[in-house]
């Protein structure tokens, strides 16, 4: 578990800053964080926990404890980040990026304490749980998938810098259509 733990804070780390590194490449785009915005920091906790479910699978066995663990540890990912940053920076009214990130290290944590719950439960899972475990997880993956190209104009999803939505909160592509403006009016 705590391998897992370690791997997945460290992968989320290095998906903060891989976009740019990749000269803001779209496949990248759809893992790694585009923008400052709490969706992004929620898709680069989701990034690595699925790798981590995927290696687990094998280990563990493609079976209904590993699906409702996930599905509830993506769900304990995508409540958790935002309920901590918004309840922090509502006595801050700023984001501080020490706090930002012990706030992503306790999410992993509680994320991984759930799925290891069900991973390890020997107990015969009601079938229920198990459908609404598949039809969450394919939810999961559907807007983990769309949302930073096609994202809502919600608070949740503005990058704080750029005050833009997904792929156009992009500090790096906001300057640059800045100045494609500037050279045009020219």
């Amino acid at each position: 578990m705590y391998l897992g733990i370690i791997g997945i804070i460290l992968t989320g780390t290095l998906l903060h800053f891989l976009y740019e590194f990749s000269h803001h490449n779209r496949f990248v785009a759809i893992f790694a964080a585009v923008n400052e915005s709490v969706w992004e920091h929620i898709k680069i906790a989701m990034t690595p926990t699925f790798i981590w479910a995927i290696i687990l699978g094998f280990h563990y066995g493609w079976n209904a404890q590993l699906l409702v663990g996930l599905a509830l540890c993506l769900s304990v990912i995508i409540v958790m980040i935002p309920a901590l940053f918004y309840l922090y920076t509502a006595f801050t009214k700023k984001s501080i990026l020490v706090v930002d990130i012990i706030c992503f290290c306790i999410t992993i944590f509680c994320s991984e304490l759930v799925f290891f719950h069900f991973i390890n439960y020997y107990y015969p899972l009601p079938s229920f749980c198990v459908i609404a475990s598949i039809f969450l997880l394919i939810i999961d993956i559907m807007i983990y998938l769309s949302f930073t190209f096609f994202p809502p104009n919600v608070l949740f999803f503005k990058d704080p810098i750029s005050k833009q939505y997904g792929l156009r909160g992009h500090t790096h592509h906001e300057h640059h259509h800045h100045e494609h403006s500037k050279k045009k009016s020219a």
